[in-house]
């Protein structure tokens, strides 16, 4: 089993801290996956400039097929943070190479090779999934907090397993769930933060909890967690299976400062 994570890269910059790190959707879950031992390829395009040839060889050192990385004349993007206590402040971002991002026919051609494709709502992927579905790759969409947005109808017919985030387990998420799946969707999940994550397959929700942590930094959580989800199902874990070892490899990556555990 293989995947692609298609989308968006950035590099993450704590000015007062002093610290940064290379991240993005598509780069968290696909090193996170990496790490658990599904080759994973990273389909995207950073910038000519020193954190783009930072952001080629810490992928490269972390294993993932970096061959449809693609370097873009300009800047990489950059999101500038800081911390509040234990919550992250999002600062200016700077788009860079990305806001010219183009998928080309050689993109969808690679995606599909794969047995799965991950992308997430800033990724810019949206109209490619139709051709990579139809090439016959299943897909998955982070759409975060975003449940209101545009892309969680117009992408719905293409996404095999969507990935919410949301307050608590009430009535309202769990009809919006079986309305996802009720469209096309194999199985809709949704994370609640500390207070779990609930998934719905069509015929019953499936929960679980969280394990305990020494939370450093956030950051990673909800990418880390689809990981360790799709993890599962490309193992043939059953479902309720695929949400522990989602938490898992959440409760790991928010004990660190940085989007993913780092190699020893």
């Amino acid at each position: 089993m293989k995947v692609a994570a298609i989308g968006d890269n950035c590099i993450d910059v704590y000015p007062r801290l002093g610290k940064k790190y290379p991240t993005g959707n598509a780069v968290d879950t696909g090193v996170n996956l990496q790490k658990l031992g599904i080759p994973t390829s990273i389909i995207s395009t950073t910038g000519d400039d020193e954190n783009g040839r930072w952001m080629l060889s810490c992928l490269n050192s972390e294993g993932l097929d970096i061959s449809h990385l693609k370097v873009g004349r300009g800047p990489t993007a950059i999101t500038y943070m800081d911390m509040n206590g234990l919550d992250r402040v999002h600062g200016e971002y700077c788009e860079g190479v990305l806001e010219n991002i183009v998928f080309d026919e050689e993109d969808i051609r690679f995606a599909a090779s794969h047995d799965l494709v991950h992308t997430a709502l800033w990724g810019k992927a949206e109209k490619v999934l139709p051709e990579i579905k139809k090439r016959g790759a299943k897909i998955s969409f982070d759409y975060a907090d975003r449940l209101d947005h545009e892309l969680v109808e117009t992408t719905l017919p293409y996404v095999d397993y969507g990935f919410y985030s949301y307050k608590q387990r009430d009535e309202f998420i769990e009809n919006f769930l079986k309305d996802k799946v009720n469209h096309g969707m194999k199985i809709a999940v949704s994370t609640f933060g500390e207070k779990g994550s609930l998934a719905w397959d069509g015929k019953r929700f499936y929960e679980f909890g969280i394990f305990p942590a020494k939370t450093v930094n956030t950051v990673g959580a909800g990418d880390s967690f689809i990981a360790g989800f799709l993890y599962g199902i490309l193992t043939n874990m059953p479902i309720e299976k695929a949400l522990e070892k989602g938490a898992k490899i959440a409760s790991e990556v928010v004990s660190v400062f940085e989007p993913w555990v780092q190699n020893k």
